[in-house]
């Protein structure tokens, strides 16, 4: 069963997909999570998840078998030190 999946867009990611947040009804992975932001959000999202990574309930991953917990940050790749 789905459950409320809070994501929080930030940068380049915010600007993709049109929001800072959204909730939407979801259980799964990062890897089914870059999937259906990708076909949500297109071609900017996905150059946006090419490099970027996942804050997974405060813990970040690249990792698509990583399961998806109650909270998502997507961050856009950074540069500097």
């Amino acid at each position: 069963m789905a459950e409320a999946l809070t994501i929080r867009y930030f940068a380049a990611a915010a600007e993709a997909a049109g929001a800072l947040e959204e909730t939407i009804d979801f259980t799964g992975t990062v890897g089914t999570l870059r999937a259906l932001l990708t076909a949500r959000y297109g071609d900017a999202m996905a150059k946006v998840l090419a490099s970027g990574s996942f804050l997974v309930d405060g813990v970040v991953s690249r990792d698509d078998s990583r399961a998806i917990g109650a909270r998502v940050d997507v961050l856009p790749p950074f540069a500097g030190g």
